[in-house]
Order: C-alpha cells, then sequence, then structure tokens
C-alpha cells in the first residue's frame, strides 16, 4: 500500500503557515476533518445524554461512537474505555482509586524512563517504590523481574519513551507482572501515534493515551477489561451512575471532544487505501505510517551523524518510535530551539516532564532537543531541520 504523504499534508491546515512540525510528541497537528467534526458538534443541537429528545440521542451517539473508535484503535472492548481531562488527571484517578487498598508495605515499580505522568501518581500513593533504571548509552529499560515480589501491587511502565523513543519489551513485562499477581499499568501516549496497538498483545491492565497526540483534540483515554474496572470504585457524586466506565468519567463528558477522536481515528484508518473493519484498516494504515516515519528517520539519524558538535542520545540502531533527542556541543539546547524556530523548524528543547529521564542522562532538568518525525513529515522537512543545524551560529 502506497503512504501518499503530499496528499496526507493537504489535510492539514496548519501546514500552511509553511513550518516543518517536529513537535508531533508535544501535540500534533490536526486535519480538518477533525477541527470539522469539533465545530459540527458544537453547532448541532446537544443535551446531556438520553433517548427522550434529538438532542439527547446526538449526545449519547456521540458518546458511544467514540467508546467503539478507541476500541478499533486499541483493539479494545468499548465497554472499558475511559474518557478524562488528559492522561495524567487519568493515572491520578486511578491510582488513588487503587491505592486504597494498599498499605506501606505494598510496593509499586516505576521505570526512569517514563514520564512523570506515570511515575508521580504511584510514587505519591504512599507504597513502597521500586525504580527499574535504563542504560543511558542505549535507553534501554532494565529488566523489571528482579523488582517484582509478592508485596508488587502493580508496575507502571512506558510503551515509548516520549524523550528517546525507547520500546521497552511490554509483552515480556506484563507476562512477568501477571506471574507475581500484580498489574501493570502502561502509559502508551508515545507509541499510540507510531505503531498499531492491541491492548490483548501487549497484555496491559489499563492503557492509557491521548488523543492530541494522534491527530485528535486535547483530552485523555484510557482502556481496561470492563471486568477489571467493575472491581474498582472510585468517588463519584452521589446521583451519576455507578456504571461501568460512566462511573470513573467525572461530570458531562465533551461532546465536541469526542466526536474529534472519532473523526481522528477515522482519518488514521484511511491513510492508505483500504477495505474491510476500522480495526482492520487501521492495522494496515499504522504499518504503512510506522515503515514511512521509519525511513524519514533513517535519513535524520544519518544526517545527524555528520554533523559535528552533535551528541544523540539513545541508540539509533534500537528499535524506538521516530524520535530523536539531541544537543550540539558549545551551544545551549534553548538557544537550538530558538535558532531552529527562527529558519521555521518546530523542534523544541526540554525534559518534557520526562524529568527522571532527563536527569538520569546527564541532561539535568533541562533537557535537550526533540525532533518527533509524524504522518506529515517529508523529506523535506529532514532535510530543513539538518540544514538549520548546518547554519546554526556557535560562539
Amino acid at each position: 500500500m502506497t503512504y501518499d504523504v503530499r496528499k496526507i499534508r493537504e489535510h492539514f491546515p496548519a501546514l500552511d503557515g509553511g513550518a516543518a512540525h517536529f513537535d508531533g510528541p508535544g501535540g500534533s497537528q490536526v486535519p480538518d476533518v477533525v477541527g470539522e467534526a469539533v465545530a459540527a458538534t458544537l453547532c448541532a443541537a446537544i443535551a446531556n445524554r438520553g433517548v427522550v429528545t434529538a438532542a439527547e440521542r446526538r449526545a449519547t451517539a456521540v458518546v458511544a461512537e467514540a467508546r467503539q473508535a478507541v476500541a478499533d484503535l486499541l483493539a479494545a472492548d468499548p465497554a472499558g474505555v475511559v474518557f478524562g481531562r488528559s492522561m495524567t488527571q487519568l493515572t491520578y484517578d486511578f491510582s488513588r482509586t487503587l491505592a486504597r487498598s494498599w498499605g506501606p508495605d505494598d510496593e509499586v515499580v516505576v521505570t526512569r524512563l517514563d514520564h512523570d505522568a506515570n511515575i508521580r501518581p504511584w510514587v505519591q500513593t504512599g507504597a513502597t517504590v521500586r525504580w527499574a533504571d535504563f542504560d543511558p548509552a542505549t535507553g534501554e529499560l532494565a529488566p523489571i523481574g528482579p523488582l517484582l515480589s509478592d508485596r508488587t501491587r502493580l508496575v507502571a511502565v512506558t510503551a515509548a519513551s516520549n524523550l528517546l523513543g525507547t520500546r521497552p519489551d511490554i509483552p515480556a513485562i506484563a507476562a512477568e507482572v501477571h506471574e507475581a499477581g500484580a498489574l501493570l499499568y502502561v502509559d502508551g501516549v508515545h507509541l499510540t501515534p507510531h505503531a498499531a496497538v492491541s491492548l490483548g498483545d501487549l497484555g496491559a491492565d489499563f492503557y492509557a493515551c491521548s488523543p492530541y497526540k494522534f491527530l485528535g483534540p486535547h483530552h485523555g483515554v484510557l482502556a481496561a477489561a470492563p471486568a477489571l474496572l467493575e472491581t474498582l470504585h472510585p468517588d463519584k457524586l452521589l446521583p451519576s451512575t455507578d456504571a461501568v466506565p460512566e462511573r470513573f468519567e467525572l461530570g458531562t463528558l465533551p461532546y465536541e471532544l469526542l466526536a474529534g477522536t472519532t473523526a481522528a481515528i477515522d482519518f488514521l484508518a484511511g491513510l492508505v487505501p483500504g477495505t474491510g473493519s476500522r480495526r482492520s484498516r487501521l492495522v494496515g494504515s499504522m504499518a504503512a505510517l510506522e515503515a514511512h516515519e521509519n525511513a524519514l528517520l533513517a535519513r535524520l539519524d544519518a544526517g545527524l551523524a555528520t554533523l559535528p558538535g552533535v551528541t544523540r542520545y539513545g541508540a539509533p540502531e534500537r528499535h524506538r518510535t521516530p524520535t530523536v533527542l539531541f544537543s550540539v556541543d558549545g551551544v545551549s539546547s534553548q538557544a537550538v530551539y530558538e535558532h531552529l524556530g527562527s529558519v521555521g523548524v518546530n523542534a523544541p528543547a526540554g525534559s518534557f516532564y520526562a524529568i527522571e529521564c532527563s536527569r538520569h542522562l546527564g541532561l539535568g532538568d533541562t533537557g535537550a532537543v526533540r525532533a518527533g518525525i509524524a504522518p506529515y513529515t517529508t523529506e523535506e522537512d529532514v532535510d530543513r531541520l539538518l540544514a538549520g543545524l548546518e547554519s546554526l551560529p556557535r560562539g
């Protein structure tokens, strides 16, 4: 199947501004169909969910369609799809709910590879924390198994590092975690935009992600087995439903954002021509996208290797998402970021909330420059980034 990046780019009004966007790991640009879905929902007659009026039925349909779309994206059960303000908010909510049955002798495992949204909510539960490190030279996560015990209640791990792109072996980790009788909470925010995801194949008990990283609006999603959610009882308002998954969703859902999420997932399913179910089209499209992004990543890696004074973090030859973290000798990462911005290349600098990862790499709290490849990235974009680095003033 042919991946036609030119045709895909025609659907992104933001690209008319002329910038080469490597800021996708922080939030992707949005196709026109997503904006249209959001606007159409906001402008239509809509009300609280129900079955009596047309406005109520529209709200009910928007939510059901979004749950099914996310379920197709993640190969999950729509009855186990929970919507929230953000992945961070959902993770805090679930950490508090799960920790009600934990004491100080119970243990959680977190990793220094993760975004802080999958670290701090677990550290702050009061359970005993065990840390999994990673090799700063390769970005590879250390084995989780030696950290597990009969007191382990949950392991929190990223499916892909938002700083280095490292992709831990989640199915292998899941097998060890479940053998120990613990739960596995996976941060899928950085993996979901770049690869086909299957909740069952990963073995994750909870999988959290963010639609605004995969061409959609700003909110968060969590997927789990409905039977597992039935065992958890979060704080909620007295008159609100106790049904799963609604009992985890506080207040009225943002219908317009859910409609935009459905549109984004449909757009992903159509990245390359295909037939069959939305799930099968998603698998085909994400495979084509991964091949497109990997080719661009190889071009970027090769170009960076020729530039003097550029330090790459992580191991380029490892299997990872199309994400590059680098610094330039003698030039602050902020100055590199600002220079690239001045020549129309958006590649920000920072730790991007992966604060433990940045510190473990020896980059402190300021981090380095991150360039992420997205569905709309072209060879010309990569070459612009490399040219921008070549023109970087050095003192």
